[in-house]
């Protein structure tokens, strides 16, 4: 109990009370080693014994621990961890060949010439859409809680006036989200190809095909709701991808980019069925993007009886998506398993 262990002028000084034989009493003794030390000795204490580490100023062999020839009485060898001068050639050894080894595997794969210039554009892409979704959510937000406080006129104003106001942007960053396809298909990213093709190619039919065709559609309220939830995904989606791409990683975003998506993403798929359903009976009136087959079979099929096939798909794409993000949340965020000694 309580040890008082310190090196000076190369000399071990050790004091401590124990419990022994004859009761309690205060132990201590001096070693003087053979060549220097570190002066700062690492001390464990367990409830059997008290362990000193003593690190050598310089690797060489000592020809014995102390500097007076004679061992004294109380120190003996601990043969467990006993080492011949032999021994610690062969490890010494063992330790040159595995490094020499590395350096052989390492040396067979082909290094990229180009690394630095994929990760700079990954960097680039990812702080573009970054800075276009962000634009997006503060706009949003200040029409939102600003002209519309107060006033419901306002606020629902907001609401419909969502389209002519934030789809320009939007344009360009979904226009832009194509390249994460073709990213994973070049294999620039480590991101599966499906889940990318179905959440890039959705958001896109909704937004140009959909929304950006159908003016009746650009005032509905529900342009609000898809806009928003994706804009915030992505606030967290983008930074998470660009701190990767330099080796950076910052928990509290790594557990929101893998959390926040839970209620966000059935949302947004919620609001884009509801979209997908609002605009069935505007294009069967209208007939848009209809296709007539010519004669004999003179039959016309219609667009919106492809928007419920559609409608279909959203679902069982929200699901292959959603299992996606599953995986990746358990993978980044779950217990991690311990390595088998």
């Amino acid at each position: 109990q309580h040890p008082d262990i310190a090196i000076t002028d190369n000399v071990l000084h050790f004091k401590a009370q124990g419990h022994g034989a004859k009761g309690d009493n205060i132990y201590e003794f001096q070693i003087e080693f053979l060549e220097p030390v570190e002066p700062k000795p690492v001390c464990r204490v367990t409830q059997r014994q008290l362990n000193i580490t003593v690190q050598k100023k310089e690797s060489n062999w000592w020809e014995r621990l102390t500097k007076q020839e004679k061992r004294p009485l109380f120190l003996a060898p601990d043969f467990d961890r006993w080492l011949d001068e032999s021994d610690a050639e062969m490890e010494l050894k063992e330790k040159e060949e595995e490094k020499i080894n590395k350096m052989k595997i390492e040396s067979r794969v082909p290094k990229d010439p180009f690394k630095h210039l994929k990760k700079g554009y990954l960097v680039m892409y990812n702080l573009v859409q970054f800075l276009g979704f962000s634009w997006i959510f503060v706009n949003m937000t200040v029409r939102l809680f600003i002209l519309g406080k107060g006033n419901f006129l306002c606020l629902t104003d907001s609401f419909y006036d969502t389209f002519h106001t934030i789809a320009d942007m939007m344009y360009f960053c979904q226009t832009l989200a194509l390249m994460e396809i073709m990213n994973s298909l070049i294999g620039l990213v480590r991101s599966p190809l499906i889940p990318a093709v179905v959440q890039v190619f959705g958001r896109n039919f909704i937004l140009f095909v959909v929304l950006g065709s159908l003016e009746e559609m650009q005032s509905k309220p529900v342009v609000f709701f898809i806009f928003y939830f994706w804009s915030i995904i992505e606030l967290f989606r983008y930074p998470y991808y660009m701190l990767s791409c330099i080796g950076i990683e910052w928990k509290p975003l790594t557990w929101l980019r893998y959390t926040t998506w839970i209620p966000l993403y059935p949302l947004g798929g919620l609001a884009e069925a509801v979209c997908i359903i609002q605009s069935i009976p505007i294009f069967s009136e209208t007939g848009k993007y209809s296709l007539g087959l010519p004669n004999p079979l003179n039959v016309t099929i219609q667009f919106s009886f492809l928007l419920q096939i559609y409608l279909i798909a959203l679902f069982l794409g929200v699901f292959v998506n959603f299992r996606h993000l599953y995986k990746q949340r358990k993978q980044h965020l779950g217990p991690k398993k311990r390595k088998m000694k």
